[in-house]
């Protein structure tokens, strides 16, 4: 029988933090403003926020609710309620595992960045090359990813309260307040081509916030449905263990309803702020052709924005990088806490202890990562017809590969092998109803198993094999 972790949340406040502070990372700030800006502005909005208020709030109350009930993690809870799904937790065990091989390297690339605006040198970073040519150093990537995978280890090494708990209450403020500032100062700009044309932040939101139909087939409306689907996964930490994992922090008294709709809101309003704070700011400089996606978005794009801004460029670079330092450091504290909760009940060791070593292994894990961009480089061409490189690999497999197919094994055994009234019995037991209940019932049973499925095999490149 495992060992029960006697570590929780003080509360419901400290609960929503942590968990939003996981779910908020750095793929809401650099895959969701691009998503947006690629699939239609406002379309792709509406699409999103209708998949979080029904799709992510059912993956969100599974994970949630099987944490808080069985009081373990992922690892032994889908074992815990029946034996013969043991294998599932030891497949979303692997999530995180992977995932925290390349998170720290994001990390240390943010570091970077941040040390460079600290120290005045931001123009330098505007540079062409710059970003490519700091990948593939052989020393400097390693360096800046072993101060974030410090960082993250001292935060999980202090534990639930004082380190997990107690970090979200100060950096998720903070993190808010900041994105509020930026984004409004997005909206301000303005910039005047050498043709005479001039471009606006709120010409830039209107881009952002306005549907765009135009070339909407069905074909194409279904690919956007599939974006924001998987941008879910991305934004609100589901399938991966994180959510069971501090589900099983959480007391009964808290009324899990209210927390998990606080946290559909923070991490919702962050992803659209984050969309405010650079479609505008991208759009005023260099239009809807300098939207990229993925690291070129944040490592290429925006310090080329910062340096046209001028003067108010260097600080708003520095403001924008803080920012984006405590959102990757609260989605890789989850990370790094869901590996350590699993391996404290495998090896019943102490959470110190635990969590040095598990720094220590993914530190070497890590290092390799960084040298895919030189010493272990190659290109392979994944299954959904992306080129990719050693971090790209990885975080396929975790994220559009195994997260799908989790999410659509979880959906079958709770919707069909255990029951949803399990499921919702544990919303209700703090007392309070659970108010989307029949919703629940009818898409954890029906509606989400087959997008899941549909999402997975689209992952899998199965759809491209027929076009």
């Amino acid at each position: 029988m495992e060992t029960k972790r006697k570590s929780s949340f003080t509360g419901s406040l400290g609960f929503v933090l942590a968990a939003a502070g996981s779910a908020v990372g750095v793929g809401n700030i650099w895959r969701f403003p691009y998503l947006a800006a690629k699939d239609g502005g406002g379309l792709f909005l509406i699409i999103y926020l209708v998949l979080v208020l029904t799709f992510g709030f059912t993956l969100l109350v599974t994970d949630v609710a099987i944490g808080r009930r069985t009081k373990t993690n992922a690892l032994h809870a889908f074992g815990n309620i029946n034996k013969k799904w043991t294998f599932l937790g030891y497949v979303t065990f692997l999530v995180p595992a992977i995932i925290m091989t390349y998170y720290s390297v994001i990390g240390g690339w943010i570091l970077k960045y941040l040390s460079v605006y600290l120290i005045g040198s931001g123009t330098e970073a505007a540079g062409d090359g710059y970003f490519t040519s700091f990948i593939t150093s052989p020393v400097s990537p390693i360096f800046f990813m072993l101060v974030f995978l410090a960082f993250t280890a001292f935060i999980v090494y202090r534990g639930v309260e004082k380190g997990i708990e107690k970090f979200a209450r100060i950096v998720m403020p903070g993190l808010l307040l900041m994105i509020i500032g930026i984004g409004l100062f997005s909206l301000t700009l303005k910039f005047r081509e050498a043709d005479g044309t001039i471009r606006t932040g709120l010409q830039g939101l209107a881009v952002y916030l306005i549907p765009n139909f135009d070339g909407i087939t069905p074909a194409r409306f279904l690919e956007i449905l599939l974006d924001a689907m998987s941008q879910l996964f991305f934004s609100l930490s589901v399938s991966m263990g994180i959510m069971i994992t501090y589900g099983s922090y959480v007391d009964k008294e808290v009324n899990l309803n209210r927390s998990l709709s606080h946290i559909e809101i923070f991490d919702t309003a962050v992803a659209f702020l984050a969309g405010m704070m650079i479609i505008p700011a991208v759009y005023v400089f260099f239009g809807t052709e300098g939207m990229a996606s993925g690291p070129s978005l944040m490592f290429v794009s925006l310090p080329k924005v910062f340096e046209a801004m001028g003067p108010m460029g260097p600080f708003l670079g520095l403001a924008f990088f803080l920012m984006v330092l405590f959102a990757a450091l609260t989605s890789s504290v989850s990370i790094m806490e869901t590996l350590t909760a699993n391996c404290m009940d495998i090896f019943h060791s102490a959470r110190k202890k635990t969590s040095l070593v598990i720094c220590l292994i993914f530190a070497a894990a890590s290092v390799v990562i960084c040298l895919g961009y030189n010493i272990f480089y190659f290109e392979l061409t994944l299954p959904n017809g992306a080129t990719a490189q050693l971090l790209d690999l990885m975080d396929y497999i975790s994220n559009s590969f195994l997260m799908p197919f989790i999410s659509l094994l979880t959906c079958v055994f709770v919707g069909w092998i255990v029951g949803p009234k399990w499921i919702c019995e544990e919303m209700e037991a703090s007392g309070h109803p659970f108010s989307r209940k029949k919703m629940y019932v009818f898409m954890i049973k029906y509606v989400t198993p087959v997008i899941m499925a549909v999402l997975f095999l689209q992952s899998a490149g199965v759809f491209n094999m027929f076009s």
